[in-house]
């Protein structure tokens, strides 16, 4: 495998719960009305720093969609999906954009400015010492 680039959003982010990679700015959140099968899940036009799987149909709760899982480029863990097409007209506004389950992502908008991290010199893991909104 190649050498994994992630971009680093400047400013206050939603990331990866997991590995805590940049996923979303909260510029881009369409809509907290979503859920999925762990919870909440939010609506935004853009992500970044993931990874797009094969695109599927499926029945949502909002009727039939083209839908494609969606990875984070770092450590692998499913963050979502994508909307790639919906079925019904008054769904149409869903295409392109991406959903990410709230039970994925820290719980709160991490500003990177105060996000400090120390090194474990054994297993050579960035592991947060603490996280400040």
């Amino acid at each position: 495998m190649g050498r994994i680039f992630v971009v680093e959003l400047d400013g206050r982010s939603y990331r990866c719960k997991f590995c805590r990679t940049h996923l979303a700015l909260p510029e881009d959140l369409v809509s907290r009305a979503f859920h999925c099968r762990r919870g909440k899940a939010y609506l935004f036009n853009s992500a970044v720093n993931i990874t797009v799987g094969a695109s599927e149909e499926r029945l949502m709760l909002s009727g039939m969609h083209t839908v494609a899982d969606i990875f984070c480029c770092s450590c692998g863990q499913i963050v979502g999906w994508k909307y790639e097409s919906a079925r019904e007209k008054s769904q149409k506004y869903k295409e392109g954009k991406f959903v990410l389950e709230r039970f994925i992502f820290l719980s709160h908008i991490v500003s990177s400015n105060f996000c400090k991290h120390w090194v474990h010199e054994e297993s050579h893991n960035v592991v947060p010492a603490f996280l400040a909104v």
